[in-house]
């Protein structure tokens, strides 16, 4: 099969590599669909000590299943495998399994190929009227479904009176916002820096765009979600939040810095760290894209996998108002 492989640090070559084989309870899916992350840009730049080359990235995938009872099921992928029967497991906490393993990290290889093995459980059929390209966005904005869940539980006043800031354009940060608009919260801005992009999303209803001249006054924000995680969105973030508000950080830019420790502890202002999502998250944001609750989708673009490298090189240098580019192993669209 054809697969876009990381080879080394800002390397990728489209080339021949051997068909996955599933092991027992797995199954073989013909990629129809599959976006580039942050974290599948974080490894090009070689700054991921947990996906070294070579290796087949991406890991936000839809496409058909081969072979088998299921041969032909179109279904979108929770990339996310977990035991299944630790402690956290258990209290239904799949994302912090201990011995959790994720497509497109070793030693799974990833997505962006023709082919992927995963988990027949680890698979979430979609309708025939959903197109591969918005299936494929399950992942990435399940991410931003639960870190909204989460805040959500800590106010007592009605959802929709809340107001939410979210730092950050990409597709994360577009998740979370349209996360939070389904689940109730009305009042919901995005700030986003580069203009291009910016200009891109004022197609989303409901939805305000800033730049950063446009940066809210300290404490208007009952919700922030950092989907950056830099210092500098970190001091925003902790600025903006109202008392007894709640920061949601789903960013991984940087490891240290930026946090108002006092002035939170102070106003009560709750910290949230989210990491991917439960099984029971990815499945209810799913059903929210089959469903129309995340809008029209029309904030991706479709490139052929063939020409991944120059989708890489168009993202770094900010290149792009898409929030996300998909891949598509057979063709330039779906």
């Amino acid at each position: 099969m054809k697969a876009l492989v990381y080879t080394g640090v800002e390397a990728l070559s489209y080339m021949d590599v051997p068909d996955p084989v599933p092991a027992e309870g797995e199954v073989l899916v013909k990629i129809q669909a599959s976006g580039i992350c942050g974290s599948d840009m974080h490894a090009f730049l070689g700054h991921d000590a947990r996906r070294p080359a070579p290796l087949i990235l991406g890991h936000e995938a839809a496409g058909i299943i081969t072979g088998g009872v299921r041969d032909g099921e179109r279904v979108t992928i929770n990339p996310l495998m977990a035991c299944g029967v630790c402690l956290d497991c258990e209290r239904g906490h799949t994302n912090l399994c201990a011995h959790r393993q994720i497509i497109s990290m070793t030693p799974r290889e990833g997505a962006f190929a023709d082919y992927v093995a995963i988990p027949a459980h680890n698979l979430v059929t979609v309708p025939d009227h959903v197109p591969f390209e918005h299936a494929a966005l399950a992942e990435p904005i399940a991410c931003g479904w639960q870190g909204a869940r989460q805040a959500l539980h800590g106010f007592s006043q009605p959802t929709a009176e809340l107001s939410a800031l979210v730092l950050g354009g990409g597709a994360i940060g577009v998740g979370a916002a349209l996360s939070l608009k389904a689940q109730g919260v009305e009042k919901v801005s995005i700030l986003e820096p580069n203009p291009i992009r910016r200009a891109r999303l004022e197609s989303l209803d409901g939805i305000t765009i800033l730049s950063p001249e446009e940066t809210p006054d300290e404490g208007t924000a009952d919700i922030v979600v950092d989907a950056v995680g830099y210092a500098a969105t970190r001091v925003t973030a902790s600025r903006c939040a109202a008392r007894g508000g709640a920061i949601v950080h789903i960013g991984l830019g940087e490891d240290e810095g930026g946090l108002d420790i006092r002035r939170m502890t102070l106003l009560g202002i709750r910290f949230l760290g989210i990491y991917t999502y439960t099984t029971q998250d990815f499945k209810d944001t799913a059903q929210a894209i089959f469903d129309g609750r995340m809008g029209r989708l029309d904030w991706i673009d479709m490139r052929p996998l063939s020409q991944g490298a120059s989708a890489f090189t168009d993202i770094r240098a900010g290149a792009t108002s898409a929030a996300k580019i998909i891949l598509n192993p057979t063709s330039g669209s779906v």
